[in-house]
């Protein structure tokens, strides 16, 4: 595998990933009413069901696209997948009219678009967006940059973290 495009880590905490969904909740709420969530899987579950308790949201779909390879040959050595081809695993119904579109992320912005084609008329909102993906986006909290790997608490465990300084 080539070398990862990533040179930058940013570990999210679960209470930062709450807290950054809350924050999407209440842009979201202004703009509502909304008539429910689809959540792309699988990152876009947990902030799917924390926006759905923070704006009192029952119906919620989802749309299940595979994005990432899933054979660890194609894994770099910190385990980071590559970004594959997209598969449709299960689609939504209609065309999104009225609806959040939720994920964790918006990175390339090539599921973003794929999506978008399929849900023309939703809302698509994210937590993190980076600048390739972010015109594809409606609303989003946080932007970082296109080289920046983000690791969500669900991809993690404990462990000794290397000062930045001493970081070859």
């Amino acid at each position: 595998m080539s070398a990862t495009p990533y040179s930058r880590d940013f570990p999210v905490s679960w209470e930062e990933l709450h807290r950054n969904s809350r924050a999407l909740s209440w842009r979201l709420l202004e703009l509502g009413p909304w008539k429910g969530i689809i959540a792309i899987t699988r990152g876009g579950l947990v902030p799917a069901a924390i926006l759905a308790r923070e704006m009192d949201i029952r119906l919620i779909d989802t749309i299940c696209i595979s994005s990432y390879s899933s054979s660890d040959s194609d894994a770099d050595s910190d385990g980071d997948k590559a970004q594959g081809q997209l598969q449709l695993i299960k689609a939504a119904a209609g065309d999104g009219e009225g609806m959040l579109l939720v994920d964790d992320l918006v990175d390339t912005g090539k599921t973003a678009k794929y999506v978008r084609e399929l849900l023309p008329k939703a809302h698509f909102a994210t937590v993190y967006a980076k600048p390739s993906g972010k015109p594809l986006v409606d609303t989003f909290i946080t932007e970082v940059s296109q080289d920046t790997w983000i690791r969500f608490p669900w991809d993690m465990e404990y462990s000794f973290s290397t000062p930045l300084a001493d970081r070859k």
